[in-house]
């Protein structure tokens, strides 16, 4: 079972808990399993309308005040001598762990000794280790979850007014994809970013699945935005190809990088490909194109994964004599590759082992190789390139 957790209008731990919930997980069950780890709160829930779109309003109803916030340490303590599953303890501290450590960084304490306020109290508690007893119950194996939209604006909590995203939510957000939102308050809290941060495997589309069921929870806040404050869980299984011979074709998001450009020395366009392989272009290519005024130019085109485009577009607009790059989100196909070592008249030698779409093996020469020996032998490049594949690919036959 997988789930795709769609963030449209931010994130909470009492919107995931609510959500969860339904899904169909029982709120006296998940009362019970935490019993063993806290006491002096009871689960409320009730049925809210949203844009006219029912949802799972949760309140956790706290009865000891006295416990209202607590340390790192205290909370770790709590976890590893309670009873929880396994999995669900290995979450729990991780979570905390993410929210400790940006509240020490942001006000330079120690980790073990950082206090929570907000987040140290029973409700956040019950929110987060809550949330990871119903991803058990429901036996969810995997996790997507949309890009996170962020709010705007300022909110009042214990250390006074503070911009939005608070700053625990910006550290524990690091390196996840955010977005903008219409909001103008806070929409992702740390417990709600804690949460996702540690639960989903990726962010981006939702994967492909059999949809089973929805579960959406709300939000409290009036967000000043055209949408409804709720998070939505779409439960399901993950589509798995139907056919054997599609294991070898791979499938991943990337980004392309387009620029023309017609007043360039062509000479630098030798040096711009070397530098864009080496920070980490999939593929460039140039393209001969008619432009305006029927000058002849080159398309330069340049395919990289999203946490290297930035530096991709740095690089072309500062090599070249651009002023623009246009970018756009594709996905590409492609045949399994890896690195093999054969025998081969020339010794043992590196070549790229590529898994056709009907799982058989080729092996293909790799050009620098092939280059070094063809100088080395005084022999031409593509006798170089013969012997390699006669030598190797009947060994691609009884693989």
């Amino acid at each position: 079972m997988i789930a795709y957790v769609d963030m449209f209008s931010g994130i909470s731990g009492d919107m995931t808990l609510g959500a969860l919930i339904d899904l169909g997980v029982p709120v006296n069950w998940i009362e019970e399993e935490l019993s063993h780890v806290l006491r002096g709160f009871q689960l409320k829930t009730s049925i809210v309308y949203k844009h006219h779109l029912k949802a799972i309003d949760l309140i956790v109803d706290v009865s000891d005040k006295d416990n209202s916030s607590r340390n790192y340490k205290d909370i770790k303590e709590l976890i590893k001598n309670s009873s929880l599953p396994e999995k669900v303890k290995k979450n729990s501290l991780l979570a905390f762990e993410k929210i400790a450590r940006a509240e020490s960084v942001i006000h330079g304490k120690d980790i073990e000794t950082v206090h929570f306020h907000e987040i140290g109290g029973i409700d956040s508690i019950v929110d987060i280790i809550g949330s990871f007893l119903c991803v058990e119950y429901l036996g969810i194996k995997k996790v997507y979850a949309s890009p996170v939209p962020l709010g705007s604006g300022f909110v009042t909590c214990f250390h006074g007014k503070i911009p939005v995203p608070v700053p625990a939510t910006v550290a524990i957000l690091k390196d996840i994809p955010v977005k903008p939102s219409d909001a103008n308050t806070e929409i992702v809290t740390p417990t709600g970013a804690a949460i996702i941060a540690t639960l989903a495997s990726c962010f981006g589309r939702m994967p492909e699945m059999t949809m089973q069921k929805v579960g959406y929870g709300a939000g409290k806040r009036d967000t000043g935005s055209g949408l409804p404050n709720l998070l939505r869980i779409i439960l399901g299984k993950e589509i798995k190809d139907q056919k054997e011979d599609k294991a070898a074709i791979q499938k991943e998001a990337i980004y392309v990088a387009e620029t023309n450009v017609d007043d360039m020395n062509p000479e630098v366009l030798g040096f711009l490909m070397e530098t864009l392989f080496e920070n980490q272009a999939l593929d460039v290519c140039y393209v001969p194109v008619q432009m305006k005024k029927n000058r002849p130019g080159i398309q330069i085109e340049v395919m990289c994964r999203k946490e290297d485009l930035d530096n991709i577009v740095h690089i072309i607009l500062a090599q070249t004599t651009s002023i623009g790059v246009r970018c756009h989100e594709c996905e590409r196909f492609f045949l399994l590759r890896e690195k093999a070592f054969v025998k081969t008249l020339f010794g043992k030698l590196q070549v790229k082992k590529i898994t056709n779409p009907d799982n058989t093996v080729r092996f293909v020469p790799e050009y620098d190789i092939a280059k070094r020996i063809a100088k080395q032998k005084k022999i031409a490049l593509k006798d170089v390139y013969n012997q390699i594949l006669r030598d190797a690919n009947p060994l691609a036959q009884s693989s």
